[in-house]
């Protein structure tokens, strides 16, 4: 028999290329490339390393799973994302949400912690997976900037106050309720630990030198640009150094009562299994859809801030698919769900990062952590994952957004106090529901209350303006009016209310022209309103005219038969064609 040899056609290329993006940098990939992404990769590895364990212990898990969270997903993400600067890790709001969902499930026992993030992974990363298949990423944009604002806000002040224990030594009862939580921490300050809390106090003025001050300093000295990054960025693996080594040389746990992290499990992450039980699913499905858009709207939102400075592309399906395979990747090796880190993105661009070898060398440099250096975090105390937290997150409390926001439009401004306030008093899944419940009350009540204006011809051109506005020419026998919204079920009636009022106010009027310059779609109601104020129109005598529609919102009209009804020589291209065909101008 003869044997034949496949060639890839350029639509498996093509099919290849777009769900494996680092095939398109892989065919091109040379030495200087290579070293732009080892630096960044190995700077954000230095971040990632302590971060990872802070952020594990921030979502109620122990240390190890946020370094095992840390390896495959950014092997993973690295292959398929489109973002060649995305630093995905473990990340604190993410970690907040963990902790929320699962502790009322877990009621203390760590195993039973574990297993659950481990399935939340796993059905979070299904639901991006899905997203992105189906191309519906556009459902992030029910949750806007004022409602994540208030949201991201108010979860890091949670965040925040959820390390004060760490940072005080003090032990607080499990709460739910963040005010709860916080009359707890008053009431247990005299038993606040002094050694534990001056290692924090330490650790925070270590991390703050580094966030703000070396950079300045390093460049009065005179050191070069690419020694100045990789030295400001070093902070949180000072603080981990300096708080481990004070520990164990004076056995600060033994004598001081200081908390340490204690044994950490040294090697590989290995093959873990989520929980397949249908009714522990259910219980997880709200706080994985809240992770997966939360998550996902992080990630995308700084994936393509970073792109735009390099004028590449990311594509938001892609991105979902490769976040949701990721996340996939956290379930079956021992991590919990990752997104897109905002300042790890932000160093990884800064430092270099050219493509996703990034991550991968990241994720090499964490497996030897965990194969070699385990040990060494023994000693490494609990308030300094605090400390590292409470620096990371307080960037993130942003008031002058609601005080801009306030200024410009008081709807907005409330989505955004609801929501902060929902996340303080309600909790944060539920929190983030009010908020984009409000949003889109708000928005249906703008949209229900739209804009209309009266126009007139701008002097003796075919420009049409609102008579409130500019000083035009109007015509007696012409009622020309223009909708600044699409028409539909919420909105019908105010139009058909409007203009029957302002027909009854002009006896003389004998054409109405409504224009839909700004009408992109009409609905089953709104055609049936528009059907009606034509009867109701003619009745009265007025012809009913439209003006600049716009083509597809006209073929829809057609395929109802609505314009056979209407008259098609009463639609007109422009309203300076209306007002000619009523005999108005020349």
């Amino acid at each position: 028999m003869n044997k034949t040899l496949s060639i890839p056609t350029s639509e498996h290329k093509s099919f290849w290329h777009r769900y494996l993006p680092a095939l398109n940098w892989l065919s091109t990939y040379n030495r200087s490339l290579f070293s732009n992404d080892l630096l960044a990769g190995t700077i954000v590895a230095i971040m990632l390393v302590p971060q990872g364990m802070a952020y594990a212990l921030l979502a109620g898990l122990p240390p190890e799973v946020g370094l095992y969270a840390s390896i495959v997903p950014l092997v993973i993400y690295g292959l398929m994302g489109s973002s060649r600067s995305l630093a995905v890790g473990p990340v604190a709001m993410v970690s907040l949400l963990v902790a929320s969902g699962l502790a009322p499930l877990a009621a203390g026992d760590i195993a039973t912690f574990i297993q659950l993030a481990l399935t939340l992974a796993l059905i979070v990363g299904l639901i991006q997976t899905l997203m992105g298949i189906l191309r519906i990423g556009f459902i992030v944009n029910f949750l806007s900037h004022p409602v994540l604002s208030g949201f991201t806000s108010a979860a890091a002040i949670i965040i925040g106050f959820s390390q004060l224990k760490h940072l005080l030594g003090i032990s607080l009862p499990s709460t739910e309720s963040f005010f709860a939580q916080t009359i707890a921490i008053i009431e247990r300050l005299p038993q606040t630990n002094g050694v534990t809390a001056s290692l924090a106090i330490s650790a925070i003025a270590i991390l703050l030198f580094f966030k703000y001050g070396t950079v300045p300093l390093l460049k009065r000295m005179g050191v070069g640009e690419s020694w100045i990054l990789p030295i400001s960025k070093i902070g949180p693996l000072v603080a981990v150094v300096f708080g481990t080594t004070i520990v164990w040389w004076f056995e600060l746990n033994q004598y001081a009562g200081v908390q340490i992290v204690g044994s950490v499990p040294a090697g590989a992450p290995s093959l873990s299994m989520p929980t397949a039980d249908w009714g522990t699913w259910q219980l997880l499905l709200p706080t994985a859809l809240a992770i997966s858009l939360v998550g996902y709207m992080e990630s995308i939102s700084v994936a393509k801030s970073l792109a735009s400075k390099r004028r590449e592309k990311v594509e938001p399906d892609q991105e979902l698919l490769a976040l949701g395979m990721a996340n996939l990747g956290a379930a079956f090796s021992g991590g919990y769900p990752v997104t897109g880190g905002i300042s790890r993105s932000v160093v990884n661009f800064t430092a270099g990062a050219r493509t996703g070898m990034a991550s991968l060398i990241t994720a090499g440099f964490i497996l030897l952590t965990v194969l070699f250096l385990t040990p060494i975090f023994f000693f490494l105390p609990r308030a300094i994952l605090g400390a590292i937290i409470i620096v990371a997150v307080v960037g993130m409390i942003d008031f002058q957004t609601f005080i801009k926001t306030w200024r410009y439009n008081k709807g907005d401004g409330i989505s955004l106090l609801v929501t902060f306030l929902a996340v303080l008093t309600v909790g944060v899944e539920t929190g983030i529901l009010y908020g984009a419940g409000i949003a889109m009350v708000f928005y249906i009540w703008r949209s229900s209350q739209p804009h209309m204006a009266i126009v007139g011809r701008l002097d003796n051109s075919e420009i049409y303006r609102n008579i409130l506005r500019h000083d035009v020419q109007t015509y007696p026998q012409v009622l020309t009016l223009r909708i600044d919204e699409s028409l539909y079920f919420a909105n019908t009636r105010a139009l058909e209310e409007m203009v029957l009022g302002l027909i009854a106010e002009r006896p003389q009027v004998k054409h109405f022209v409504l224009i839909g310059t700004a009408i992109n779609f009409i609905d089953a109601s709104a055609l049936e309103t528009l059907e009606l104020l034509l009867d109701e129109l003619r009745d009265s005598g007025v012809e009913f005219h439209l003006a600049a529609i716009k083509g597809p919102v006209l073929d829809k009209l057609e395929t109802a038969g609505f314009t056979r009804h209407f008259g098609e020589d009463h639609i007109h291209l422009t309203t300076h064609d209306a007002m000619r065909k009523i005999g108005c101008v020349d």
